[in-house]
């Protein structure tokens, strides 16, 4: 089956949605999500959003604290950019319908909260449920306009590239690559589907699921990085894997984050036998930037052979906590912690990819009609660690800039004249009847990646997990060409191909720098290493 569309959203976070209302002025737009749409990163930010609200606060403030976290490697025009055009972004949610916390006694004044990194007062948010309200309001919009489709189940395989050359017929100057769609799996058919598009939109989040422990929900398999690589886009700065410091240990927690804002509103890290620890690490203690606190977490758990850490707010009043936190309260209490009188247990857990799909400041990729947006693209904000509450902020300029360049080039396109894409060829295939081959790969990948490519590496894990990670995906090519493909098929082989474009940068950066740590080079090196790391597949 061959689908006609506009614009092609792969994604359904606030990147896509947001890039979905802009574009859908423009032409129809397709949404294409693995599960329902309202399962996204995005919805389970908690935190908020990052912007400057204030009169205490500056621009420059903001940028200063950016380009600090991002430890050299932001690109200073880009995070000028979106930190000035953050303040309007907010103020289109509100104009949505978004329904942030507002400060005490006011209808009009919005109360902003502190974060690890933020030298003031600035992050909007709605409780602890920031990402969900952001979310909640835009599929809203999205369901009501009639020129978007939501097409839920459906997991991308491979985005189709056709080669166009620029030039007379007899003097081609140089040679280009257009994307005009991709290849769609119907997880309730089970059939491959073709989505022809006038443009496409990666907006799949990010690769948390690379690892054995992870704030992320289960889709976040790093789709769209390894759908870009193999098309031939470039990728840059991967070795640079946030791990979010407060992940809840418990052994019937999933993925459940105890948000920065725990820590921004006073919390207190302590060891198991009670004792405070931060101070021994850096002089904002708990209110460093993440890397700092996730690495002084792995180090007291090590040096001592805990399993977890304590969070412990309860020096606060049980009412503030309870209003200011009623879903992580609720979670803790539903696994027997009542955080208004107990300590937290948590861990670190990847978190944040700071690299992605290399994009220019309007979300276009180096493939023409492919644009990215959101977790899964690299834009310079983040540079080697991303600050607090920038994700969302840049999710949301990027997505509205790409909306604007995107419509703009598809007025220019006739793309329905084109030869329309091949559909997709399983001849030859069966249906699997070794899906052991699948689970047992995804669970070898992620624990070896947690083990030799995690918070503290060295050059000798890393050329171990490299070995590793090129057998099992050997293994993965022979199953993928044999069978058909299913959507856990498709999300192992973007894993393993995820996993791998982390180690090979991690590999290449010889330099302890931001969210990267290499024991054998302990230090920056500014001289040979104040670069990206950019990976291309050559087609």
């Amino acid at each position: 089956m061959i689908h006609e569309t506009d614009f092609l959203v792969i994604g359904s976070g606030v990147a896509g949605l947001n890039f979905a209302l802009k574009a859908a002025r423009a032409g129809r737009v397709t949404i294409i999500t693995k599960k329902r749409v309202e399962k996204s990163n995005t919805a389970l930010a908690q935190g908020g959003v990052a912007a400057v609200l204030s009169k205490d606060d500056s621009f420059d403030l903001h940028v200063r604290d950016t380009l600090e976290a991002g430890a050299g490697l932001c690109r200073k025009d880009v995070v000028e950019m979106v930190v000035q055009k953050a303040p309007d972004m907010i103020h289109n949610l509100v104009e949505k319908g978004a329904r942030f916390n507002m400060k005490k006694g006011s209808d009009r004044l919005l109360a902003l909260g502190q974060e690890g990194g933020h030298s003031r007062k600035r992050i909007v948010h709605a409780h602890d449920l920031t990402g969900k309200e952001i979310e909640d309001v835009l599929v809203e919009h999205a369901r009501k306009d009639p020129r978007i489709t939501i097409l839920e189940n459906h997991t991308a395989v491979n985005l189709i590239c056709r080669s166009t050359s620029i030039g007379s017929e007899q003097y081609v100057t140089r040679s280009e690559k257009d994307c005009c769609g991709a290849y769609v799996l119907n997880n309730g058919t089970g059939l491959v589907e073709t989505f022809h598009a006038g443009v496409t939109l990666i907006s799949t989040g990010g690769a948390g699921k690379v690892y054995l422990y992870t704030s992320n929900p289960d889709i976040a398999s790093g789709d769209g990085i390894a759908m870009a690589y193999r098309a031939g886009a470039s990728v840059a700065n991967l070795e640079f894997v946030q791990f979010h410091p407060t992940c809840l240990f418990h052994p019937d927690a999933k993925n459940f984050l105890i948000s920065e804002a725990v820590r921004g509103e006073g919390a207190i890290l302590k060891d198991a036998r009670g004792n405070e620890f931060m101070a021994e690490y850096s002089p904002d203690r708990e209110l460093a930037c993440r890397d700092v606190v996730a690495r002084a977490i792995d180090n007291e758990m090590k040096k001592r052979g805990d399993d977890s850490v304590f969070l412990d707010i309860s020096h606060k009043d049980p009412a503030f906590i309870k209003k200011r936190f009623p879903n992580i309260y609720a979670t803790c209490l539903k696994f027997g912690i009542d955080m208004t009188k107990d300590p937290i247990p948590v861990v670190p857990a990847a978190h944040y990819m700071c690299g992605g799909i290399v994009t220019d400041k309007w979300g276009a990729t180096d493939i023409k009609r492919l644009y990215a947006a959101g977790e899964s693209a690299f834009t310079g904000l983040h540079g080697a660690n991303r600050l607090a509450s920038n994700s969302l902020m840049e999710a949301l300029v990027f997505s509205d800039l790409a909306g604007t360049r995107a419509v703009e080039e598809f007025g220019a396109l006739d793309y329905k004249s084109e030869t329309r894409p091949l559909p997709w060829d399983d001849v030859g295939t069966t249906d699997s009847d070794e899906a052991i081959v699948v689970t047992h790969n995804w669970d070898e990948i992620r624990r070896m990646m947690w083990n030799y490519v995690g918070i503290v590496r060295t050059d000798k894990r890393l050329a171990r997990a490299l070995r590793r990670i090129r057998n099992i995906q050997e293994e993965i090519h022979e199953y993928y060409w044999d069978f058909r493909v299913t959507s856990d098929l498709a999300e192992l082989r973007n894993l393993a191909t995820v996993a791998e474009l982390v180690i090979r940068s991690a590999l290449a950066r010889k330099e302890s720098r931001g969210l990267h740590y290499n024991l054998g080079y302990p230090e920056k090196d500014d001289e040979n290493r104040l670069k990206d790391t950019v990976l291309k597949r050559e087609i």
